[in-house]
């Protein structure tokens, strides 16, 4: 039987743990007797909540750069249909291929990451959660 009374501020009820948990228990015995000597007032309630502060603020951190990857690729987005706009314009005046498509036949623009609704869904669904 492995029993604890008093100490630390348990109870005065003899609990059995396990084997297994035995080393976990006093690890965490000797963390929340480490956390009181560091904070007497809060001890491990301290720590938590500091922690939990930490969270909260990566975040914001979190959401804030989701939003701006958003609004980039909604430039890049508009970059790219300006772009288009402008050749499809110079084609029908000059009733050719555009200069840059001569240049750069064998360029590929791949534009499927903005036509991929999942893609924008998953960075705008963390910001409402």
């Amino acid at each position: 039987m492995y029993g604890f009374k008093g100490d630390f501020g348990k109870t005065n009820s003899k609990k059995e743990l396990p084997e297994s948990q035995r080393a976990d228990a006093v690890s965490s015995m000797v963390y929340e007797a480490n956390a009181r000597l560091r904070d007497p007032v809060y001890g491990c309630a301290g720590a938590i909540s500091q922690l939990q502060k930490q969270v909260g603020e990566l975040q914001a951190q979190l959401a804030k750069a989701q939003a701006e990857l958003v609004n980039m690729q909604c430039q890049q987005t508009n970059l790219i249909t300006l772009i288009c706009m402008e050749m499809s314009q110079q084609s029908s005046h000059q009733q050719q291929e555009p200069m840059f498509l001569q240049q750069h036949e064998s360029y590929n623009m791949d534009t499927s990451c903005f036509l991929d609704e999942n893609n924008l869904g998953a960075s705008w669904e963390p910001l409402w959660t």
